[in-house]
């Protein structure tokens, strides 16, 4: 079955930098939509990006474009969230997940089937 592991989570302070990892198994993820979502404290489940296993086509949460940046490495079947300039609202438990089909809805934690198990980013001076 798919499993998916987060990694790279930490603190830093307002302007600083991290990159989160996602490593993906238990399936080939052709044609998936591989996504990452956010949960801070007593809210809900949000967008940050979204991005293709083939082809590569990237969405993001207009909060975090031009400042976050998705990727993938399909040999490592790892996908990444390189944070740039994070600040405080950016503070959250950070979601990798996946889904066999890459519809319109990539925006929407309902629209995916597979989820990791969260990595903490908190950002604070």
């Amino acid at each position: 079955q798919v499993q998916l592991v987060e990694s790279g989570g930490g603190s830093v302070q307002p302007g600083g930098s991290l990159r989160l990892s996602c490593s993906a198994s238990g399936s080939t993820f052709s044609g998936y939509v591989m996504g990452w979502f956010r949960q801070a404290p007593g809210k809900e489940r949000e967008f940050v990006a979204a991005i293709g296993w083939i082809g590569g086509t990237r969405y993001y949460a207009d909060s975090v474009k031009g400042r976050f940046t998705i990727a993938k490495d399909m040999t490592k079947k790892m996908v990444y969230l390189q944070m740039y300039n994070l600040r405080p609202e950016d503070t959250a438990v950070y979601y990798c997940a996946a889904d066999q089909e890459f519809s319109d809805r990539y925006y929407y934690a309902g629209a995916y089937a597979h989820w990791g198990q969260g990595t903490q980013v908190t950002v604070s001076s």
